[in-house]
């Protein structure tokens, strides 16, 4: 082998991408808005957990977590982490129309009926919980 030998290796073009790139148009910043809000996703499932096992804990540590759920700093945060769950539930729905495209009779589905099967099923996913939680 010659030692003076070097393979050829061409420089990648890269074109420079600022950081906030995402702020240049509305419908990327709803993008990375929906990706970011699944960090409150994680946030309450973790709570959930936390929550039972208190629970399995016993009556103080299920009352201690209580008291803390009730100071108002946290009372603030978890009103966020609804509305930021909420904005994740609302546009997850709203993208499946365009994920699932279901045919019946061979003719497809419209978007405005799928849509509407994930709100009905939505909203009767809530009632149970509601209606499980008061009875």
């Amino acid at each position: 082998m010659n030692p003076a030998y070097r393979r050829y290796h061409p420089k990648w073009y890269r074109a420079r991408m600022p950081i906030f790139w995402w702020l240049r148009r509305v419908s990327y910043f709803r993008f990375i808005a929906r990706e970011l809000t699944s960090v409150f996703v994680a946030y309450a499932g973790v709570l959930l957990l936390v929550q039972v096992r208190s629970v399995a804990a016993g009556p103080e540590a299920l009352a201690r977590f209580t008291g803390w759920l009730q100071l108002p700093p946290v009372a603030a945060l978890h009103v966020v982490v609804l509305l930021a769950l909420l904005f994740h539930t609302i546009t997850w729905l709203h993208l499946a129309p365009r994920a699932m495209v279901v045919r019946l009779g061979g003719r497809r589905v419209p978007d405005v009926a799928v849509l509407l099967g994930h709100y009905g099923a939505w909203l009767a996913a809530s009632a149970l919980v509601v209606w499980v939680v008061v009875r």
